[in-house]
């Protein structure tokens, strides 16, 4: 049989977005599992390479990892039973001429001692290797995929920045902190109406960090000019 191709991977990857869970086939380079076995698609890992294709074996409830080469899509064929061979017809054996024998008494045979009943295979030894085999793959977990979650800017009236992160359970990132110019820079690469919205509220704290700069120089000149007064 012939190992998955990349367009039948990608007929899988497509049924599988839709909700269904594709049949495959083991092929004879399957371990653990019989050659011509079927299974169901359950997922496809990232990378895909080596054991990425996520299978749950018909009659079982584990999910085991094979490779392209173990699995294929095409369905085998019904093995026919072998015919038993024909037994040969009796012959009739030819007549003969009947002759006077003189009868003597048959002498019975030594019983012979009942041969020792042959010792059962113990559990362990009949055990197929293919159990063995199964027994060494552990089933792979299927990740569950990761749910949105809420990043939010808030300015204060001092014109300070801070960001949090929360999703639906509970919060990622406290309220943290950040300079007003990498918020200025990020509204200007995610959109022009968010650059808009957000421009004024730099402006606001531009304009207050100016007059916090002219009065703090103010009162450096009026400092400046008691300290030559007193030198005088």
């Amino acid at each position: 049989m012939s190992p998955l191709s990349s367009d039948e991977l990608r007929t899988i990857r497509e049924e599988l977005s839709a909700g269904t869970t594709p049949t495959v086939w083991f092929t004879s380079s399957a371990v653990g599992v019989q050659e011509g076995r079927s299974g169901k698609v359950i997922a496809l890992g990232e990378p895909a390479e080596g054991d990425f294709i996520q299978v749950r074996p018909a009659g079982s409830k584990d999910v085991l990892s094979f490779s392209t080469a173990e699995v294929t899509q095409v369905k085998p064929p019904r093995k026919k039973p072998t015919p038993e061979p024909a037994k040969p017809a009796a012959r009739t054996p030819a007549s003969t001429p009947s002759r006077v024998t003189e009868t003597k008494p048959v002498e019975k045979p030594a019983a012979k001692p009942a041969p020792a009943p042959a010792a059962k295979p113990s559990n362990e030894a009949t055990a197929k290797p293919a159990d063995t085999a199964a027994a060494r793959r552990k089933p792979r977990q299927v990740k569950q995929p990761v749910g949105g979650a809420v990043v939010t800017l808030t300015a204060d009236q001092d014109g300070q920045w801070s960001v949090e992160v929360a999703n639906a359970k509970r919060k990622l990132v406290k309220p943290t902190q950040v300079p007003a110019n990498a918020v200025a820079q990020a509204a200007k690469l995610l959109h022009d109406d968010v650059a808009g919205a957000v421009e004024p509220l730099i402006e606001a704290a531009r304009e207050q960090h100016r007059a916090r700069v002219e009065q703090l120089r103010a009162e450096l000149e009026a400092a400046e000019a008691a300290l030559e007064e007193l030198d005088e």
